[in-house]
């Protein structure tokens, strides 16, 4: 039988496609290639600890979990220490929104790219 195995990709709209790689390289430190892709394969960096998974999630139309209403879209990428992201990022001039979430699921904060799109950075909880 025919099914899904696992998310394929996140994609974006952007302005300035070169520009936001650039952006998420400098910032976040994605490996992204000069077309502006970049892939993960979870069998690279899994541990026992750590299996690595890729969430789809649904929200609701009227939600404000996804940043501005006309995003369409939200990345959630993991991250190994959340804090120290977030100092970096506020002091690169960044803009980190001002709290952070802990969960079952681990830590989550929340920046902005420069095409005001919100990016969810989740430091997972042990065993996710």
């Amino acid at each position: 039988m025919a099914r899904v195995t696992g998310i394929g990709g996140v994609f974006l709209r952007s302005r300035d496609p070169g520009k936001l790689a650039s952006w998420y390289r400098d910032h976040l430190g994605l490996a992204m290639s000069e077309h502006g892709t970049v892939t993960f394969h979870w069998a690279d960096c899994a541990t026992d600890d750590q299996p690595g998974s890729t969430t789809l999630a649904l929200f609701p139309q009227g939600t404000e979990y996804l940043g501005e209403p006309g995003q369409k879209a939200m990345l959630n990428l993991r991250v190994d220490d959340l804090i120290q992201l977030l100092v970096r990022l506020r002091a690169r001039g960044v803009e980190v929104l001002p709290h952070t979430e802990d969960s079952e699921y681990g830590r989550f904060g929340w920046c902005v790219d420069p095409e005001g799109n919100r990016v969810e950075l989740w430091e997972p909880a042990d065993g996710m």
